[in-house]
């Protein structure tokens, strides 16, 4: 398995601080970056093979490379998203779709999170798990959050930010466990979506498959410190996680 982190993204709402730099190297505390976090998260959980999907700013994370993997064990392989700028995830994932026969440890490239959700997810693998999705079961809800509906009989029932927060089993926080099992349906399943609309997420490329009759699973994080950044009050609050912890690195 390897990880794969999406950060092909232009982070608009986050200028001027990302005039020239993609989200995931937006500066957190002082030499600490999103990217950062994420690549320390795999090697802790003894992922050290990673696929990262570049767009905008492509340039500054392939300037980082050797100084990424030198600082943290790893092995970093970019995959190119030509429409970083103007399409959404589910085209980003779809351009990674060779590395899924590998069996992938999805993040988001916005997203502050503890190793511990790698761990979890990594922990949660059973044989008749093919994608398996962290969530947060103790978040009051809103209507920004990527919502989900499960249960242990059926796994996911729906997947969408369109749901009524009331209605929610708990919010998807931007990682998945994808098995090798799952890479054929997931592929053709993303590209189907980001055909139909390329500015639909690749969870709702998950959704095709739920209504397809494929079953997707979840894992509870718990009352897991984290943060999507998407704006300054985000960024804000995930710098206050990175200054709780005992250290950043």
């Amino acid at each position: 398995m390897i990880g794969l982190v999406l950060a092909a993204g232009a982070g608009r709402r986050l200028r001027p601080l990302t005039d020239k730099l993609p989200k995931a190297l937006v500066p957190i505390v002082p030499g600490v970056t999103v990217l950062d976090l994420t690549l320390a998260n795999y090697a802790a959980v003894g992922i050290t093979e990673i696929a990262i999907v570049v767009g905008y700013a492509a340039g500054t994370v392939e300037a980082r490379v050797k100084d990424f993997e030198t600082q943290y064990g790893v092995r970093l392989e970019l995959v190119h998203n030509d429409k970083g700028e103007i399409w959404n995830n589910a085209y980003s994932l779809w351009c990674a779709r060779d590395h899924l026969r590998y069996g992938v440890l999805l993040a988001n490239g916005d997203t502050v999170h503890p190793a511990s959700v790698q761990q979890a997810l990594l922990d949660a693998r059973e044989d008749d798990r093919r994608i398996i999705l962290a969530l947060d079961t103790e978040k009051p809800l809103a209507d920004e959050e990527m919502k989900v509906i499960c249960s242990d009989a059926t796994g996911v029932e729906r997947i969408t930010k369109q749901l009524d927060p009331a209605t929610a089993t708990g919010e998807y926080i931007g990682l998945t466990l994808i098995e090798p099992a799952a890479a054929a349906d997931l592929t053709s399943a993303l590209e189907q979506t980001w055909q139909r609309d390329p500015h639909l997420y690749y969870e709702d490329a998950y959704q095709l498959l739920i209504d397809q009759g494929f079953r997707i699973d979840t894992v509870s994080v718990g009352r897991t410190d984290w943060v999507e950044i998407d704006n300054h009050a985000d960024l804000a609050r995930a710098r206050a996680i990175v200054q709780r912890r005992p250290t950043t690195r």
